[in-house]
């Protein structure tokens, strides 16, 4: 199996293999859940202001709990808010899967973890992330981040796959639509049983050392939300991230799977297999990240690969027929994800070892926040047929301006490995 010799190439210990192991199991579910989410709130009943309502709520919420969950991990233990978080994804998925009722799935929305862009949503990321640095050296950091995003991707494709194969199945059984798409919404709660499990077989090797005992307190952590001489640079990343985040929420995986259901009447199997060809090239695109930033550098890999990227985005929805709006599409997503194990990598990298968690949580969390926030204008945007197009146009040129004030703010604030020196704690 290409993905074992990968792991073995890697050397991950026994905790990194059961984190690239929830990683996976995470994605996969949040792939299967995004392609059919939006078209099973639609019928049942809900319209799509109230899609885009929930959706914001959902990734508000997240917010919430992720913000509690990442900034007090490092100290009550990395492990036991991990399954916490998985928890809250099984409430989630059983709440949506068990009614109709609007004001019901709005408090599941919001407390649970439920992710309409089949990408990463809750606490589990940060935490994740954290722990890996801390069990992986320096020079190895970006190509293991690469690796465990391809992992995700690879997840997320093939979930995205068997959700819009399993749903037309279903159907061809002779089950209604909305009990087919009811089938992977109890699936998708099913996976968060199985996180809770191999969360709970990691080992104290994950955790912080001197604050693996929640009893013991610590004097950074006490300080900002954890953070001591990193305040600054983080603060200035997560004002970034969020903008960065905003413009991507206008196009979230259900949200660009309704809208080519919309457009070119695409049914949950083709939708589908769509979505499994754009995430096999976006984990592609993620692993060879880690060549593109030995060469020229995490920030320049981040920025020069993420423009192009958003170009392409900008021209989906000016493609005149099916196939040239597909082909678009999966070139956007043969170099979307460069920027993310740089990106993770970057954050870590520039962080001590005690600010990790709390770093990624709020560098995360802010990302959350600012995709939390377009859904809502999203949905009205696709109800109307002469805005069908706008969110495309609004992401593409939003993250475009994100990458130029990325590359104008950090491009001398160089990682450890590109200069050879200790970590920087500077503002």
């Amino acid at each position: 199996m290409p993905f074992d010799f990968a792991l073995r190439n890697l050397a991950l210990s026994h905790d990194g293999r059961l984190l690239f192991s929830t990683r996976s199991f995470r994605l996969f579910a949040y792939g299967f859940l995004s392609v059919v989410l939006m078209i099973y709130l639609a019928k049942i009943g809900l319209n799509e202001t109230q899609i885009g309502l929930l959706f914001t709520l959902a990734l508000v919420g997240d917010t919430v709990i992720s913000f509690w969950i990442t900034t007090t991990a490092d100290r009550r233990g990395r492990r036991r808010m991990l399954i916490v978080g998985a928890l809250l994804m099984v409430f989630a998925g059983g709440l949506f899967a068990t009614t109709d009722n609007f004001a019901l799935l709005l408090i599941a929305a919001t407390i649970g973890v439920i992710s309409p862009s089949g990408y990463e949503v809750g606490p589990f990321l940060p935490i994740e992330l954290a722990a890996l640095s801390h069990i992986v050296p320096d020079e190895r950091r970006t190509r293991v981040f690469a690796w465990y995003n391809l992992a995700g991707s690879f997840a997320t494709a093939l979930g995205a796959l068997f959700g819009g194969v399993t749903a037309q199945a279903l159907q061809g059984f002779g089950m209604t639509p909305t009990g087919s798409y009811r089938v992977i919404v109890v699936a998708y709660a099913t996976v968060g049983l199985m996180l809770g499990y191999l969360f709970m077989r990691l080992s104290d090797a994950v955790e912080v050392p001197h604050y693996s005992d929640p009893s013991i307190s610590s004097p950074k952590l006490g300080r900002l939300l954890g953070l001591d001489k990193s305040r600054v640079v983080v603060l200035k990343l997560s004002a970034l991230f969020s903008l960065d985040a905003f413009a991507g929420g206008f196009v979230l995986q259900s949200i660009v799977a309704y809208w080519f259901h919309v457009r070119f009447n695409v049914q949950p199997a083709a939708l589908g297999a769509i979505f499994f060809g754009a995430n096999i090239l976006a984990g592609l695109s993620a692993l060879s990240a880690s060549w593109v930033a030995s060469r020229i550098g995490l920030i320049r890999t981040m920025v020069f690969t993420h423009i192009p990227s958003n170009i392409l985005l900008i021209l989906v929805p000016l493609m005149p027929n099916l196939f040239l709006a597909i082909t678009v599409l999966l070139l956007r997503f043969s170099i979307s994800q460069m920027d993310v194990p740089t990106r993770q990598s970057y954050t870590m990298a520039i962080m001590g070892p005690d600010e990790r968690s709390a770093a990624a949580g709020l560098t995360g969390i802010a990302r959350t926040t600012g995709a939390s926030l377009s859904p809502v204008f999203s949905g009205p945007l696709l109800a109307s047929p002469a805005l069908l197009n706008m969110p495309f146009f609004l992401s593409g040129g939003l993250k475009i301006i994100y990458d130029l004030l990325l590359y104008r703010s950090f491009r001398n604030l160089k990682p450890p490995e590109e200069k050879g020196t200790s970590v920087p704690q500077s503002s």
